[in-house]
């Protein structure tokens, strides 16, 4: 298999399905295909990152046309309606919804592999929220912490849903507003009572143990990630790293004013679908 790393929320695969190098078989009608809405791309846009990786790579692929949904929600209605044939995610997410309902299946491509990295966005001003953060998140991958916690809250992640996780409360402590989605179970999963829980939460706890500070948790839309942190309603937000190349431009998902931490997870991009 051969793998390709990139460091961008479901960016490539999520346009396409490798059909296999080759195939000369006629072009099938373009299939609507369901993703998180990105922030400085369109559909449009997306679709022609997706005919120059096509030619760049000489792929036959199958063609898809991207739709764009706010949040996770929204695109399993219309994957249930019909109103999208195929929805790209996560292979941790994927696992994690097709455990809680059957009528959904993974489809995987093993011919070519892509993998995104996970990190924390934050303003770019914010020099020392970085510094602290990026210690933090070396820190908890040499003591084995981060091992730890992605084994519990992903790995042997069940059809259970992961407990609430208590974030402490530090007397006098400064406070970082942390913004979650729930788009990303059981990455970024927000609990039927509201409650935030799941891997990126349990990261968040420990960071507020270990650095001593206070962390509120904001609930906001995957579309509304960018906008909560420029004007302040955020301090960080749960981010990609965008990868810089000649096919994908480097503001393709990252928005102006901000800069981002040591990546600390990698997820491999899977498409899913109904069964028939």
């Amino acid at each position: 298999m051969k793998k390709i790393f990139t460091a961008f929320s479901a960016l490539i695969i999520f346009s396409l399905i490798l059909a296999g190098c080759g195939d000369t078989k006629p072009a099938a009608p373009p299939i609507k295909l369901g993703m998180i809405k990105h922030l400085n791309a369109s559909e449009e846009e997306f679709n022609n990152f997706t005919k120059k990786i096509s030619n760049t790579f000489s792929l036959a692929m199958t063609s898809y046309n991207p739709v764009f949904f706010d949040n996770l929600n929204s695109m399993l209605l219309a994957l249930d309606s019909g109103d999208i044939k195929v929805m790209s995610t996560y292979e941790c997410v994927a696992k994690y919804l097709t455990a809680r309902n059957p009528k959904y299946e993974i489809m995987v491509d093993d011919s070519l592999e892509f993998i995104d990295a996970f990190c924390f966005a934050m303003r770019e001003d914010d020099v020392a929220l970085k510094n602290d953060v990026d210690k933090f998140i070396n820190d908890i991958s040499s003591d084995g912490t981060l091992e730890r916690l992605t084994k519990e809250y992903i790995t042997d992640v069940n059809k259970t849903d992961p407990p609430k996780i208590e974030i402490p409360h530090i007397d006098g402590a400064d406070t970082w507003k942390v913004a979650v989605t729930g788009d990303l179970p059981p990455l970024d999963l927000v609990l039927a009572d509201g409650s935030p829980a799941g891997f990126n939460t349990a990261i968040i706890a420990e960071m507020s143990k270990r650095l001593n500070k206070n962390v509120e948790i904001i609930d906001i839309d995957s579309a509304a990630r960018a906008s909560a942190l420029t004007s302040g309603q955020a301090d960080m937000i749960f981010w990609a790293i965008v990868p810089v190349s000649e096919i994908i431009p480097a503001d393709a998902d990252k928005p102006a004013g901000t800069e981002l931490s040591t990546p600390y997870y990698r997820g491999r991009i899977v498409h899913v679908k109904l069964k028939k």
